[in-house]
């Protein structure tokens, strides 16, 4: 029943910035793909962006390429979205998940697993 845990959200104004964290005590995350994902109510899931094992290799949305930056840690076994230039269609609960597959299949959250709870991204005036 492993579950990721992500932390770092908050409610900022348009144009403002947050950083994510994704991690678990539970095992060593350095063997996988990690994803970034959004889903608000009634909608599907939407891969935000994803990050190889050796953190070489970076997939993002063309919603938030160039605002949002992707990185891991593997010494602190955690993964970062850094979240730049913020609009209030960003808002969303953000989830991490891992994968055994390569960043490639950043666009197919079935082949994740071990979703965390969420974190709570509001970005309004």
């Amino acid at each position: 029943q492993l579950q990721l845990v992500e932390s770092g959200g908050g409610s900022v104004q348009p144009g403002g910035s947050l950083r994510l964290a994704c991690t678990t005590s539970e095992i060593t995350l350095d063997h996988y793909t990690i994803g970034w994902f959004r889903r608000a109510p009634g909608k599907e899931r939407e891969a935000v962006s994803c990050i190889s094992d050796s953190g070489l290799s970076t997939i993002y949305a063309d919603s938030v390429k160039g605002r949002f930056t992707i990185s891991r840690d593997n010494a602190k076994n955690t993964v970062y979205l850094q979240m730049n230039s913020l609009r209030p269609e960003d808002t969303d609960v953000y989830y991490c998940a891992k994968s055994r597959f390569t960043s490639e299949a950043c666009s197919y959250p079935q082949y994740f697993d071990s979703w965390g709870q969420g974190t709570q991204v509001t970005v309004s005036s």
